[in-house]
């Protein structure tokens, strides 16, 4: 097990790139650059260049190339698994370099982006990878004299635009289905979190995925990510992000060419425990994990846990005992209950939220803080409050931080409409010794993922996505390559 000198190490060795990768080799662009700083300590990491609209249409157009020039496209399965098996080989080799480069970039401990973050996504590339010749197109039935095949045909140049808080994760769920089908990818990263994705299309092209199939373009959402949008050379796009963002993305699409949109947007999940949960100490344990695990910033966090009545002061405490073990520290140092927030911008918008909660009613139970150290104050406590009003920001907008609401319900009805009262719709969970309850609580919220007595379960072969402002479309599973795929009919008289 590495430790903290280990780590530190490694973070002094590694070279963050900084320019567009674009057509198997990373290019100049003249749209100017944007800071990338640690924000663990406000350090400069780089400055990374701006692809904007020059750096987007180079990527489109190789991407474009590499598609109509069949290498990919229409290379055999057996081709395009082998490449991915080895793309996949080199990610697990180059696993603690591009894990730091996340820690660095966005804040989150080391250790989680090294020990759950990479072999999901490396695990992700070799599903997929084995996934391709399983499957199959259809014969239709048809009269006699003639064939009707239907057949799944990648749909060409797949945009991807993924947020910081899993920056090889959040690749790996959109490019290596789209991959997978046999389409090329623009990637645009989050201007916080660029470096491991401009290291990963290196290792593509050393694994031998042909030139334009994955290109990177960093830069600024308002530059690079609304060229992106705009292209109109962009068959789909792929989002996961804000919905306020995602929103943009659709208007795009009907300014251009009408381009499909997949998003997977935000979430205000609700966990809800009742009194017969079976054990109510590893229930608050779940709760700590979902809300104050990468610090809080997951889009389907359980940052709303509604508690019965018979237990709800009982939970409280038992939850607020486990603050202790998320205190935030270095990201590097793997005794670091959190790492850092990944802006100051982020920070002052969830200590927002913190100031704000006790006007509405709620009371502060623990945390609360802002804390500095290293010379940074992008850090927050795990923070738990009491009392919050089902109405109130808290309880309806996604702070993407390490905040807990909590209130109390008295019947099972109660719950489920306090857990529907919301504008999302991408994961909840249930705490119960009821089998019955289970599964009428799993029918009735309205969630994409509804997981009991667990938190935030999710799998390589489960779909992932939610409902109503949390979007549309499904994240992993073989459903995901719905999207990057299109129905053609080819009819033969014979």
């Amino acid at each position: 097990m590495r430790t903290h000198q280990d780590w530190r190490e490694i973070a002094a060795e590694v070279s963050p790139r900084t320019r567009p990768f674009v057509g198997g080799r990373s290019i100049d662009t003249a749209e100017g650059s944007f800071e990338n700083r640690n924000p663990a300590s406000g350090a400069l990491i780089t400055e990374v260049a701006d692809a904007g609209e020059a750096g987007v249409d180079a990527a489109v157009r190789a991407a474009r190339a590499a598609y109509d020039g069949g290498g990919w496209s229409r290379a055999g399965v057996a081709f395009r698994r082998e490449r991915m098996l080895r793309f996949a080989d080199l990610l697990a080799e180059h696993a603690a370099e591009l894990a730091v480069l996340d820690s660095l970039d966005m804040g989150k401990r080391v250790v989680d982006a090294y020990d759950l973050d990479l072999p999901f996504s490396v695990n992700l590339f070799r599903y997929y990878a084995e996934a391709i010749d399983k499957i199959n197109d259809e014969v239709a039935p048809t009269p006699p004299g003639t064939t009707a095949l239907i057949r799944r045909v990648p749909l060409g140049v797949v945009g991807a635009v993924v947020p910081w808080n899993y920056p090889v994760d959040m690749l790996a769920w959109k490019v290596a289905p789209a991959m997978a089908a046999g389409n090329s990818v623009v990637l645009k990263p989050a201007e916080q979190s660029p470096s491991s994705a401009l290291r990963i299309a290196e290792l593509a092209a050393e694994a031998g995925i042909p030139d334009g199939v994955l290109n990177v373009v960093p830069g600024l959402g308002e530059t690079t990510g609304r060229a992106l949008g705009l292209h109109p050379d962009v068959d789909v796009l792929a989002f996961t992000g804000s919905t306020e963002v995602g929103a943009y993305f659709l208007q795009y699409a009907s300014q251009s060419n009408l381009k499909q949109i997949w998003l997977e947007c935000g979430g205000k999940s609700p966990h809800v425990v009742f009194a017969d949960a079976e054990d109510l100490a590893t229930t608050a344990k779940q709760t700590a994990l979902g809300i104050w695990f990468n610090q809080g910033a997951v889009c389907s966090a359980h940052s709303r846990v509604l508690v019965q009545r018979e237990v709800h002061e009982e939970f409280v405490d038992l939850v607020a005992k486990e603050a202790a073990a998320y205190a935030p520290g270095d990201p590097l140092d793997p005794a670091a209950g959190m790492g850092a927030i990944v802006s100051p911008e982020q920070t002052d918008r969830i200590m927002e939220f913190v100031d704000g909660a006790p006007a509405s009613g709620a009371r502060l139970v623990t945390g609360g803080e802002r804390i500095t150290r290293d010379g940074s104050d992008c850090y927050v406590q795990p923070t738990v409050f009491d009392d919050v009003d089902p109405g109130s920001a808290l309880a309806r907008e996604e702070v993407f931080g390490p905040v807990l609401a909590i209130s109390a319900f008295d019947t099972e009805d109660e719950a489920v409409a306090l857990a529907n009262d919301t504008p999302f719709g991408l994961a909840a969970s249930v705490a119960t010794g009821s089998l019955s309850r289970a599964h009428r609580l799993a029918e009735r919220i309205h969630a994409g993922t509804v997981t009991v007595n667990g938190v935030d379960a999710f799998s390589a072969w489960t779909p992932f996505g939610g409902f109503k402002g949390s979007g549309f479309g499904r994240d992993l599973s073989l459903h995901a390559l719905d999207k990057y795929v299109g129905l053609k009919t080819v009819w033969i008289n014979h």
